[in-house]
C-alpha cells in the first residue's frame, strides 16, 4: 500500500450554531483558522460539538476529510455552494493525497509536537442532511465510502502554522480504512472478517463492540435514526 506523503493541512474549527430549518444546535459549520492551535485529548481548543454523546470525545477528537472527495461530490451533486471551500463536512483537517484507501486503522501521525492515532471512520448522521439541504446526504456519504476518519490524541500540545501531518507508524497495514468501512456498511455479515476486526487493538472500542454484537446476534443495527433523525 502506498504510504501517504506528509501534508500541511488546512485546520478548521467551528462554534455552536443553529443548523437547518428546525435550528438544531451543531458545530458542523467550521472554517479555516490560523495557528497556533492547542490540541487537547478532546480536540482543538475552541472547536465545538452540539451532541457530545455521538460527536467528539477521546475516540473522535479530530475529523479528517480528503479534499479530493469534493470533486467527486461536485460531479454527483452538481453545483453546491458548500463544496467551494473546505469545511463542508465539518472536518478539522483538510488535505489531498490521504484517503480512506491509503490510511489504516491505528496509523500514528505526528502534527508538530502532537501525536495522533487513527481510531475509526465516520458514521454519517442526519446533520449532514441539514447541512446540505438534502434528505439523502448521510446515506450518500455512507454508500460511497467517502466518510473521512477520526483521530484520538495520544500526545496533546500546541502546534504552529505550517506544521505537517506525517505518518510515523503503521501497526495495521492489512487494515486500510476502506476495508473496515466496507465491512461496516456493505459486507456486513462476513463473520470471518468481523472476528478479525475485533482483534485489531487500535480500533475504537465503539466499532469493536458493534462488530461483536453482529457476531453475537447475527443481525445488523438499525441505521434509520442516525441517517434520517427519526425512525
Amino acid at each position: 500500500m502506498m504510504q501517504p506523503a506528509p501534508q500541511a493541512p488546512s485546520v478548521l474549527v467551528g462554534a455552536l450554531a443553529p443548523l437547518g430549518p428546525d435550528g438544531i444546535v451543531s458545530g458542523i459549520a467550521k472554517t479555516i483558522t490560523a495557528g497556533p492551535w492547542r490540541i487537547t485529548p478532546h480536540g482543538i481548543e475552541g472547536d465545538a460539538q452540539g451532541d457530545r454523546k455521538h460527536h467528539g470525545g477521546a475516540e473522535k477528537a479530530l475529523h479528517h476529510y480528503p479534499r479530493e472527495h469534493y470533486a467527486a461530490w461536485s460531479n454527483q451533486l452538481n453545483v453546491h455552494p458548500l463544496l467551494q471551500r473546505a469545511g463542508a463536512f465539518g472536518e478539522n483537517f483538510s488535505t489531498t493525497g490521504w484517503t480512506e484507501r491509503n490510511v489504516c486503522i491505528g496509523d500514528v501521525v505526528r502534527f508538530g509536537s502532537v501525536v495522533l492515532q487513527l481510531s475509526q471512520g465516520r458514521q454519517p448522521c442526519f446533520r449532514l442532511n441539514r447541512r446540505f439541504g438534502r434528505d439523502d446526504m448521510a446515506v450518500l456519504v455512507q454508500r460511497t465510502g467517502r466518510t473521512g476518519w477520526y483521530y484520538r490524541v495520544r500526545e496533546p500540545g500546541v502546534v504552529a502554522d505550517g506544521a505537517e501531518l506525517t505518518l510515523v507508524d503503521r501497526p495495521q497495514p492489512d487494515w486500510p480504512l476502506s476495508r473496515l468501512v466496507h465491512l461496516l456498511y456493505v459486507d456486513t455479515r462476513n463473520r470471518d472478517a468481523l472476528a478479525q476486526a475485533i482483534e485489531v487493538a487500535e480500533l475504537a472500542d465503539g466499532w469493536r463492540a458493534l462488530f461483536r454484537r453482529r457476531l453475537e446476534t447475527d443481525g445488523i443495527e438499525d441505521w434509520r435514526k442516525r441517517l434520517t433523525g427519526h425512525v
